[in-house]
């Protein structure tokens, strides 16, 4: 059973239009060095990380119905949970929207949650051009081309608009260049939204990344700018 990690009971950005709280669960595929949520990642800090019981949250959302609107569901990678769908259900049962925070990493996972209606928005992490996406997400027991595959398979599901999404990457100092934002805004164009994100030096996988305090505005303004023709909508975070 998928185990809850963490719960942020309100939040007036996460879900775009919508009052909402956050579910963290926990596990993920990846080991992105600059990840922040290391209790949510790592096996021996998860061990660590205290567990809400899912009939605790559920109860959390009857007593918020009729304030918060939706529920934000991200981890770790909520994916990687067989019993993602009935717990999406759940939630779906007790009137709220759902947004979804994932890697794309499982599409196959995607299509299902999408035909049985049971998310109402997608946002998806693009984390490096595809060439680039085992090295930079630390993705072992697997080929590139395997995990690039199904990583646009995932921006695909997306594009067909189903469901409102997003996709955005974190600028991360040493990990990317303006080069690998063109490359990517490439690949992904055209599409709705696009947001690149300030990188957060804070408690990452690899301590090495919570030592670079870099102030990377300039570089993400100009990326930015080459990225707004492509989207409907380009932001910075």
């Amino acid at each position: 059973m998928m185990k809850i990690g963490g719960l942020q009971r309100i939040t007036l950005l996460d879900y775009p239009g919508h009052l909402a709280c956050i579910v963290f669960l926990t596990g993920c595929n990846f080991r992105c060095p600059w990840c922040y949520s290391s209790e949510l990642v790592l096996p021996e800090k998860i061990a660590k990380q205290p567990i809400m019981a899912h009939s605790d949250f559920y109860d959390f959302l009857k007593r918020r119905k009729g304030q918060l609107e939706g529920v934000v569901i991200c981890g770790g990678e909520p994916t990687i949970n067989s019993d993602l769908p009935a717990f999406c259900r759940q939630i779906k049962k007790m009137g709220y929207k759902i947004k979804l925070d994932t890697n794309g990493s499982n599409p196959t996972m995607l299509k299902d949650l999408l035909k049985k209606r049971l998310v109402d928005y997608l946002a998806m992490d693009i984390k490096a051009p595809l060439a680039k996406y085992s090295s930079v997400v630390g993705f072992e027991g697997c080929s590139n081309n395997y995990l690039a595959d199904n990583i646009q398979k995932s921006v695909e599901i997306l594009k067909q608009g189903l469901v409102d999404y997003e996709f955005r990457t974190t600028f991360v100092p040493g990990i990317h260049t303006k080069e690998d934002i063109a490359d990517i805004v490439k690949w992904l164009k055209p599409a709705k939204k696009y947001f690149l994100q300030h990188f957060r030096p804070e408690k990452t996988l690899d301590p090495i990344f919570a030592q670079m305090k870099i102030d990377l505005t300039e570089e993400i303004n100009q990326c930015l700018a080459m990225a707004s023709p492509f989207f409907e909508i380009t932001q910075v975070r």
